[in-house]
């Protein structure tokens, strides 16, 4: 086992794992936050008197500060340690989420958005850096994919739970209650995450550990990666945080309430699946082809599913003006499962690179993640003012097969880790 590491069923494990579990949580607020707009995007439009596209394009900011942030939070945890970042972020978040509640214009509401980025941003990393920090290599790999699981669960709040709230108390409850959990999720981290010597790793500044990261990620070896998870994490949240919800209700018919049970169905997928390929990865391995077909096969997916629009292909075939919302949603839960391979790239990172460039390996790929559905988010806007929503799964069906050619084209069978 790696010296100074926890690992057992000690007390000192179940303290980690206590930990991590609140600092988990607080991902889990990030991804209820971010998707908030794909079940109450046409409310906010109609609020603001601003088109729902045009809208959808200004929500990105929140990605744009997201990805921003990550080398700056990363290097704050390295000297101040995980604990005060944490803290620091969730009061950041909680003021953020008040302040999108608050909007009154595209404006105020774009600058909610950014805080909640910058806030946000480190909520995946402050688990991922404790466990990286406390676990095994062994352990880490199955913690990375419990992390982004638990996480997930905040999707599976803005779906059927989120869509009675806006019904019923409308779109500004949603943000006032994430406001009220960011409070419950700061108040166990403050009783569980322990109080540990910061790092003080490095003490170089921002700008040069932000030029170290992105040549880093631009090297031989992890081009591949970087190409993929561009496009990787941001066809889940594109899909799931913004889309899923104006295609189910504008496209399909439904009405809120059903869009949001659809969209619950999804999230449990994507809640079941990193487990489950975390467990597959720790038992056969081949990370590269799995990250590969899985990515793929996604593409496909959303191409069957734009091609179950009125008068495209799948529809006329069955002789029918659109596809049933059954079939979106068998779909849907293939997409999360096959999209839950992500979290191998953070495996493939960490054997691509030595021990001392985990780190900035490991935030290039957050910052790759982050700006990529940063730039989904804003085109697929475009896209759909000019070309309708069907359009909208096909674009990112197409980023999606480029994104995973240059993995393939960049992770050769000289430098590929199975």
């Amino acid at each position: 086992m790696d010296a100074g590491k926890v690992d057992g069923a000690g007390t000192s494990f179940r303290a980690l794992i206590f930990a991590l579990l609140a600092l988990a949580c607080g991902h889990m607020l990030s991804t209820l936050l971010r998707t908030i707009p794909a079940i109450s995007l046409d409310l906010m439009a109609a609020d603001f008197g601003t088109p729902p596209q045009a809208l959808a394009s200004l929500t990105s900011i929140y990605h744009f500060a997201f990805a921003a942030s990550q080398i700056p939070v990363g290097a704050a945890m390295d000297r101040f340690g995980v604990r005060p970042v944490s803290l620091s972020l969730l009061l950041g978040t909680i003021v953020g989420a008040m302040a999108s509640g608050f909007a009154t214009g595209p404006e105020s509401f774009l600058f909610g958005q950014f805080l909640l980025g910058v806030a946000t941003s480190g909520m995946l990393m402050c688990p991922m850096t404790l466990a990286a920090k406390q676990m095994s290599a062994a352990r880490f790999g199955l913690w990375s994919g419990v992390i982004l699981s638990i996480g997930n669960i905040g999707m599976l709040l803005s779906s059927s739970p989120l869509a009675w709230v806006v019904e019923h108390l409308g779109w500004r409850a949603g943000f006032w209650i994430s406001a009220g959990l960011g409070f419950a999720v700061a108040l166990a981290v403050f009783v569980l995450v322990p109080k540990q010597p910061a790092a003080h790793a490095d003490r170089s500044s921002p700008l040069s550990q932000m030029a170290e990261v992105l040549r880093l990620g631009l090297s031989r070896p992890l081009r591949g990666l970087i190409a993929l998870a561009l496009v990787s994490l941001a066809a889940t949240l594109v899909l799931r945080g913004l889309w899923a919800g104006p295609w189910l209700m504008q496209v399909k018919g439904l009405s809120r309430v059903e869009a949001g049970n659809e969209l619950g169905v999804f999230t449990v997928a994507l809640i079941v699946g990193p487990l489950c390929i975390g467990i597959f990865d720790r038992k056969f391995g081949h990370r590269r082809g799995i990250l590969a077909a899985s990515h793929f096969l996604a593409a496909v997916l959303l191409c069957l599913m734009a091609a179950g629009a009125p008068h495209y292909p799948v529809s006329d075939l069955f002789g029918v003006t659109v596809m049933p919302a059954q079939y979106d949603a068998i779909l849907f839960v293939l997409i999360g499962f096959v999209l839950s391979s992500q979290p191998l790239l953070y495996g493939m990172t960490r054997q691509l690179v030595d021990a001392q460039n985990t780190g900035k390996a490991l935030s290039a790929i957050n910052l790759a993640f982050f700006l990529g559905a940063a730039l989904m988010q804003s085109t697929t806007g475009l896209v759909a003012a000019l070309h309708g929503l069907p359009a909208v799964l096909l674009f990112m069906a197409a980023v999606l097969a480029v994104g995973t050619s240059l993995f393939l084209i960049y992770t050769s069978p000289a430098t590929a880790v199975r």
